[in-house]
């Protein structure tokens, strides 16, 4: 237990500054890094992809709690859209971990690679999310919380590549999208790591210290770590050109998507 803890706790320390030197977080970073992980530790590939997003979800619903709480402190977190969102986010949460149940994990981690290409492409060439004025109806809200819910806790990250841009289109300020977002991914966290958990009972070639697809050794070295690693991270990151941190980090994104895929 002791080396597993000081090997992910390694793990963690290079996620949470990677994390906050190119200004991203979440399983975008986590998930990779633990399939990286887990394959060293000799677990059995079968379960690898299912039990790095379930702990990475839950990792999140730790770092999460934190940023969201500062965001809250600050008032930047727009209730009234996050209200809206919230019953589908939940929902979609749940239904994105009984998705990723019932796929294989090499299928699993193409998928996973594909998304990673995808963001990386993404982060390339769009431009800036635009505010908007007025929020869309209720079930518009809704619907785009479900979507967002199930890509998120399919994929074990916490959602803000979907969510910021959805919500700044909707009228919140990029300050409060930001917070709402953070708020946003922490039931979509919680939701989906309990899922996790649950759908991962009765697998018998999980590895001993997990609760289903979650395995704790990795969830304390990597939350214990990776957050005062992110401060270093974004101090790094203020001595270099913003343009430059995001190009290098959706270059490394191309990189590992391109791995998992193949």
């Amino acid at each position: 237990m002791l080396s597993a803890l000081v090997f992910f706790s390694l793990v963690g320390a290079v996620a949470g500054v990677i994390a906050g030197l190119f200004g991203i977080g979440g399983g975008v970073v986590i998930v990779p890094a633990l399939i990286v992980a887990l394959n060293q530790q000799g677990v059995d590939p079968a379960v690898v992809v299912h039990l790095a997003i379930g702990t990475s979800l839950a990792i999140i619903t730790v770092t999460g709690a934190s940023s969201a709480f500062g965001h809250w402190k600050k008032g930047a977190v727009a209730f009234h859209l996050l209200r809206q969102m919230l019953p589908g986010l939940m929902a979609g949460a749940v239904l994105g971990g009984l998705i990723a149940d019932q796929l294989p994990a090499d299928l699993l981690e193409r998928y996973f690679g594909i998304f990673m290409l995808v963001l990386a492409l993404r982060m390339l060439f769009s431009k800036p999310a635009e505010t908007g004025k007025q929020p869309v109806g209720l079930p518009v809200m809704l619907g785009a919380g479900g979507l967002i819910g199930a890509i998120s806790a399919l994929f074990g990250i916490g959602g803000g590549v979907l969510n910021v841009p959805w919500l700044a289109r909707n009228g919140a300020s990029m300050a409060r999208a930001i917070g709402t977002s953070a708020a946003c991914g922490l039931p979509i966290a919680a939701v989906g790591a309990g899922t996790f958990v649950l759908t991962g009972q009765g697998q018998s070639t999980l590895p001993a210290y997990s609760s289903g697809y979650l395995y704790w050794p990795a969830f304390v070295g990597i939350a214990l770590i990776s957050v005062p690693c992110a401060r270093l991270g974004v101090r790094l990151a203020h001595h270099l050109s913003p343009q430059l941190l995001k190009r290098l980090f959706a270059f490394l994104m191309l990189l590992v998507g391109f791995k998992l895929i193949i």
